[in-house]
């Protein structure tokens, strides 16, 4: 390399280093710049638009996964909330039931229902109380609110007590109001109760509360049966038709109550 040609490189450096900030440079040097930072972006484009796929199909597979582990815990907490709410309704109920056993005058034992019948003509519980809990043929079978049935079959360590509502199935009672005598007799349905031998001039009333008499030695008097829902006098007939309804929840619960007694009766 010649003396031109070193000449010409320090001049060309001098006036570089003169002009370094020069007001007349600094357009082209931002044009410079942007320039080389478009250049950049279009040539890291490629590579960004492969990392942000990747990152998308990652974040679109963990939001996937987290979804169904989301749903996953929230099936199991509606399940356990369900489990809860059940095991909190039947505490309720069992709460009713022992309340309802502080207010009766002799001593109870309470059973859990372990079967019902599966004919809808036949209202029959299945309980797990049998001889050997001395529980016997005729034994009253109770509810939190009133009377349900008594027991008809006894094995060593299970019953059948048949409803009231069965259609088999009548009780004695009475109008806890006037004290007016009656049959109440199963209709075959959960929900309804025929009163017979009541005459149209009889002093009953819908609403009325119907109770056991205590006719017949099978039922202590007193136990709540069931509500006076309708009272139909038929034309020319000396009796009234008179539909109950139990107060008991003959279709509700797993517990019920035997009242015991000081020696066993006979069945009706």
């Amino acid at each position: 390399m010649g003396w031109r040609a070193t000449l010409a490189i320090g001049c060309c450096l001098l006036l570089l280093f003169y002009f370094r900030d020069h007001p007349a440079l600094e357009a082209p040097r931002q044009f410079t710049l942007d320039t080389a930072a478009i250049a950049y972006r279009v040539a890291a484009a490629p590579k960004s638009a492969f990392i942000g796929l990747g990152d998308f199909f990652q974040s679109h597979s963990t939001l996937r996964s987290e979804k169904e582990r989301l749903e996953q815990e929230n099936l199991v907490l509606k399940g356990q909330t369900q489990k809860l709410a059940a095991v909190l309704a039947e505490n309720g109920r069992y709460r009713a039931l022992l309340r309802s056993a502080e207010t009766l005058e002799r001593e109870v034992m309470v059973a859990e229902i372990i079967a019902m019948t599966a004919a809808r003509s036949r209202h029959e519980l299945v309980i797990d109380k049998g001889t050997a809990d001395a529980v016997h043929v005729g034994q009253p079978l109770l509810g939190a609110d009133g009377l349900m049935g008594q027991v008809v079959r006894v094995g060593q360590y299970s019953s059948h007590a048949l409803l009231i509502t069965d259609a088999t199935h009548a009780v004695p009672v009475q109008v806890l109001r006037s004290g007016v005598r009656g049959l109440a007799e199963g209709t075959g349905e959960l929900n309804r109760l025929v009163v017979r031998h009541i005459a149209a001039t009889t002093d009953i009333e819908e609403g009325d509360i119907l109770v056991t008499s205590g006719l017949g030695g099978l039922f202590p008097a007193g136990y709540p049966v069931a509500t006076v829902k309708t009272i139909v006098k038929q034309p020319g007939s000396s009796f009234s038709q008179v539909m109950a309804v139990p107060i008991a929840s003959l279709d509700r619960g797993r517990h019920v109550m035997l009242a015991i007694e000081l020696a066993p009766s006979g069945s009706q």
